[in-house]
């Protein structure tokens, strides 16, 4: 039997204390139906929870856990720093061996900046790519999330495209208005607008594989559109890299579409677990930041040195390691697998997976944008990530978040989650 008891009381307590209960919405359960499961500890594939459960992990902490939770060499790094000290507010080497691995792997960077989350980098890179051109309008996609930045939480209504309106009320609807939305993998949509606001357009950001609409990549002609028509008007081109960085290859989606932005965003990895995001790009664009240019930006705990201790520990094991056609081969497994199950009951299913990162959709046709997996099936969806959960196989408890895998998730854990889902879909859990 399943016990949650001790979650149920926790998240009683963690409401009187805390809005929602949670420190970031999605860890409310809410879209599934559900009480979130509070844990205590992680190891390899595997989570442990308050009342001593166990479940195979395919969430990896959205993204960094790509060797594994709680990697030996990661944990040593982490503990041999914190005997050095926490955090200086100073410069250390460690943030130059971090920003060097990142610029060994990924060619579109020249330099880099350190921060401390995603949301800080690509707020950052707006900010850079509207100082850097000299213009305000911004051009998203829906579906894309680029963290809770005021003016990238804009969403994109119905019709071609929208101008925008804020997706969240505290936006004033006067910065909201330089963000066009389009949607996702649409080229005509996006020329359709680009040609309008051209003149005035500092920069594009897009998700190349989008992570926040399930696991959605974006369409080579799509993304080498995008690459065209800024490079036509001086515009910058921003991928997003936070979820996909060295989780879909070494190179990120840019090495996999062999197209160039000029800023990026990056974060999960590149701190081995710990809180951590950074952006570059070009150096003449780079060099437009502070203190040698214009445009202000910093943080006192940037490029903290247990971040980038675990960062370059991590980094230097992917580099050694390679593990990106090991991680596809298995989610291939794991989701084919699924898919076989799926049929057999008659259940329309759909999956998608490049390197470490994946999706599944309750849904006959893949989905290509938002709309595409907002149709999919809501309540088989929370039925069966309830069954899954109640059975120790932990997926994202949201239809619109991308899925991962580990180095650790070998054949034994692809068998056994295969083999629950198999009992989940013969006991009819799925049904209404």
């Amino acid at each position: 039997m399943h016990n949650i008891e001790k979650s149920i009381a926790l998240f009683d307590r963690a409401k009187s204390l805390m809005p929602g209960g949670v420190n970031s919405p999605v860890r409310a359960f809410k879209n599934i139906n559900g009480n979130p499961i509070f844990f205590e500890k992680a190891k390899g594939a595997y989570l442990f929870d308050a009342d001593g459960n166990e479940y195979i992990d395919y969430i990896g902490s959205w993204g960094p856990m790509i060797m594994g939770h709680s990697h030996p060499e990661v944990v040593n790094a982490i503990k041999n720093q914190a005997d050095l000290g926490t955090s200086y507010g100073a410069p250390t080497g460690l943030e130059s061996d971090v920003a060097s691995l990142i610029i060994q792997c990924i060619p579109s960077i020249e330099k880099i900046r350190m921060v401390n989350s995603g949301t800080e980098a690509t707020m950052s890179t707006i900010r850079l790519a509207r100082g850097y051109t000299n213009k305000n309008k911004i051009i998203k996609f829906d579906g894309c999330y680029h963290g809770h930045v005021d003016s990238l939480l804009i969403k994109a209504g119905s019709g071609v495209s929208t101008f925008g309106l804020p997706d969240s009320p505290g936006i004033p609807k006067d910065l909201a208005k330089h963000t066009i939305t389009c949607p996702y993998n649409d080229v005509e949509a996006f020329e359709k607008i680009f040609h309008e606001i051209k003149d005035d357009l500092a920069a594009v950001i897009v998700e190349p594989v989008a992570g926040n609409m399930g696991f959605v990549p974006g369409t080579k002609k799509f993304l080498e559109t995008l690459r065209e028509k800024t490079s036509s008007s001086n515009s910058l081109l921003i991928f997003d890299e936070v979820m996909s960085g060295f989780r879909v290859s070494l190179g990120g989606a840019q090495e996999i579409y062999n197209i160039k932005p000029d800023l990026t965003a990056l974060g999960k990895v590149i701190g081995g677990g710990l809180p951590v995001g950074a952006f570059g790009g070009k150096k003449d664009i780079m060099d437009y930041l502070a203190p040698i240019g214009p445009v202000y930006q910093a943080g006192t705990l940037s490029g903290n040195p247990l971040a980038m201790a675990a960062g370059s520990t991590l980094l230097n094991l992917i580099i050694k390691e390679n593990p990106f056609e090991l991680l596809e081969a298995n989610a291939k497994e794991l989701l084919g697998g699924m898919k076989n199950i799926m049929d057999t009951a008659g259940i329309p299913f759909s999956t998608n997976q490049i390197g470490g990162m994946f999706g599944f959709f309750f849904s006959e046709k893949l989905p290509n944008n938002i709309t595409d997996v907002s149709a999919s099936d809501d309540n088989i969806f929370a039925l069966f990530l309830n069954a899954c959960i109640r059975n120790g196989i932990y997926f994202a408890p949201s239809k619109f978040e991308a899925g991962f895998i580990s180095t650790k998730h070998g054949n034994n854990e692809i068998h056994k989650t295969l083999e629950i889902i198999e009992n989940i879909i013969k006991v009819g859990v799925t049904k209404k």
